[in-house]
């Protein structure tokens, strides 16, 4: 299944998927509540300022491409829920991080262990190192590893359902001092100090909670 969503049905889709988990009693949307979950200020990056007519023209598509459609309801008002879970049979963890990615854009395993935190309880990096592998193992693959920027410790994942993330330019001068380099190698080079920076992480997270229960026994 090949989807390329452009970012306003990104946007929407997120919305759904968001507004189902933390706030069930109100899913599925109505056009007036989803048009402000897609514009709120927090959660999402970056802020956008859409109308109902962008919100339904978003709507028709995703339905198109079987990944949203107005919800049987009783009362007079249209409501919509997304199915992203029908077409891609996720597990919770998945979905939590491939909303954040689809609300927030490219992030670090840390920021979405952070983030995604109200849609699912991840107990350690572990955990969402795994479902990214899970995520970009996929056929075709939903997620990414980016190269990693000038000056950070961490190399960003970005999701593959919207149009695909530009591949950010060679970080650092020792890549480009390297003259055999190729974008392959740099990209394996990224993957490999992501992997690196995240078991210093864990390394140090069990350091502290091993030296928690050594003060049990004190």
């Amino acid at each position: 299944m090949n989807i390329v969503l452009d970012s306003v049905e990104a946007r929407v889709l997120g919305a759904l998927v968001e507004k189902e988990i933390t706030t069930p009693e109100y899913y599925p949307l109505s056009l007036n509540a989803l048009v402000n979950a897609c514009n709120q200020k927090s959660n999402r990056d970056p802020v956008m300022d859409l109308d109902e007519s962008a919100v339904r023209t978003a709507l028709r598509t995703l339905d198109d491409k079987t990944l949203a459609r107005s919800a049987a309801t009783d009362g007079r008002v249209a409501k919509y829920e997304h199915q992203l879970q029908e077409a891609f049979n996720f597990t919770r963890p998945e979905i939590a991080i491939l909303c954040e990615l689809l609300l927030r854009g490219p992030q670090t395993p840390g920021e979405l262990r952070s983030r995604a935190s109200r849609l699912h309880d991840f107990d350690d990096l572990t955990v969402v190192h795994s479902t990214l592998q899970r995520l970009m193992h996929r056929e075709p693959p939903l997620v990414k590893l980016l190269l990693r920027q000038p000056g950070t410790k961490e190399a960003r994942y970005a999701q593959l359902l919207s149009r695909e993330p530009e591949q950010l330019p060679p970080q650092t001068t020792e890549v480009r001092t390297v003259p055999s380099a190729s974008p392959s190698s740099e990209g394996r080079i990224a993957a490999l100090e992501a992997e690196v920076a995240s078991l210093k992480q864990e390394i140090a997270e069990l350091q502290q909670q091993f030296a928690s229960f050594r003060k049990q026994f004190e």
